[in-house]
C-alpha cells in the first residue's frame, strides 16, 4: 500500500513539472513571435468598386469606366496613394519657481484681580502661541522633438469641399523589437506637389505616432515601483 501511494505521488509530481515546463515553453514561443502588429485604425482601404455596366442605354462610353489619357498623378480619389514627408520639429521650455512663508504669534497675559495676578502658587494663566511655516518650489521643463522621413498613406474619404482624409501605417521589424509610424489627417489638394507628396506640417487635424515595442522599448520604460514614487498616491 505504501509503495502504491509513493508511486501515485511521484506520478503527480512528474505531471506537475511537465505542465510547468509546457507553460514556460508556450510563453517563450509567444515571446519569440515579434512580428509587427497591424493597427485597424490605420488600415488601408480599397478603391471604389467599378459599377456594373448598364445594358440597353445605347451609349458608347459608360460612366465609371473612363480612362483619361492626360491627367496628373496627384491623389484625388478614395484608394489613391499619397506620400507624406515628415518634417516635424518642435522645441519648448518652461520654468517656474515660487515660495510661500507664514509666521503667526499669539500671547495672552495673566489676568489680575484687585491688583493681584490670578494663579495657583507658581502657576499662572498667561499663555503664548507661535507658529511658522514656509514652502519653496522650483520646476524646469525642456522638451525637443524631431521626426524626419517619409510614409505612404492612402486616401480614405473625399470630403464635400474636395479635401481628403488620409491615413497610413509603416511597420518596421527589427532584432530588438518593432517600430511603428502612423499618420492620419486631412489634406488639401492644393498642398500636394507634382511628385504626389505633401509635407506633414500641411496636414490638418494631424495625428503622428512613432512608437515601438520589444526588448529595447521595455528597457527604456520606468518600472511600476518607480512610477508609484512619482504618482499622486505618494504622500511625500
Amino acid at each position: 500500500m505504501c509503495n502504491d501511494a509513493i508511486t501515485v505521488s511521484t506520478t503527480r509530481r512528474t505531471v506537475t513539472i511537465r505542465s510547468i515546463l509546457l507553460l514556460l515553453a508556450v510563453a517563450l514561443l509567444a515571446g519569440c513571435n515579434s512580428a509587427p502588429k497591424r493597427d485597424p485604425a490605420y488600415a488601408a482601404v480599397p478603391p471604389a468598386a467599378i459599377p456594373p455596366v448598364p445594358r440597353g442605354n445605347g451609349a458608347i462610353y459608360q460612366a465609371g469606366f473612363e480612362r483619361a489619357w492626360f491627367e496628373n498623378l496627384r491623389a484625388r480619389r478614395v484608394g489613391d496613394i499619397l506620400v507624406v514627408n515628415l518634417v516635424e520639429e518642435t522645441e519648448a521650455s518652461h520654468e517656474n519657481s515660487g515660495s510661500v512663508s507664514k509666521d503667526n504669534s499669539t500671547s495672552i497675559a495673566n489676568p489680575t484681580l484687585f491688583g493681584k495676578a490670578l494663579g495657583l502658587g507658581s502657576l499662572t494663566l498667561d499663555q503664548s502661541l507661535s507658529s511658522s511655516s514656509s514652502f519653496s518650489g522650483d520646476g524646469d521643463n525642456e522638451q525637443k522633438n524631431e521626426l524626419t522621413g517619409s510614409i505612404t498613406v492612402m486616401v480614405t474619404e473625399v470630403l464635400a469641399n474636395g479635401y481628403m482624409r488620409v491615413r497610413g501605417e509603416k511597420r518596421i521589424g527589427m532584432t530588438g523589437g518593432n517600430e511603428y509610424i502612423r499618420v492620419s489627417g486631412i489634406v488639401r489638394p492644393e498642398d500636394i506637389d507634382t511628385r504626389n507628396t505633401v509635407e506633414s506640417t500641411r496636414i490638418a487635424d494631424a495625428t503622428l505616432v512613432y512608437v515601438g515595442d520589444g526588448q529595447v522599448s521595455k528597457a527604456s520604460q520606468m518600472g511600476w515601483l518607480a512610477k508609484f514614487f512619482i504618482s499622486a498616491l505618494m504622500p511625500f
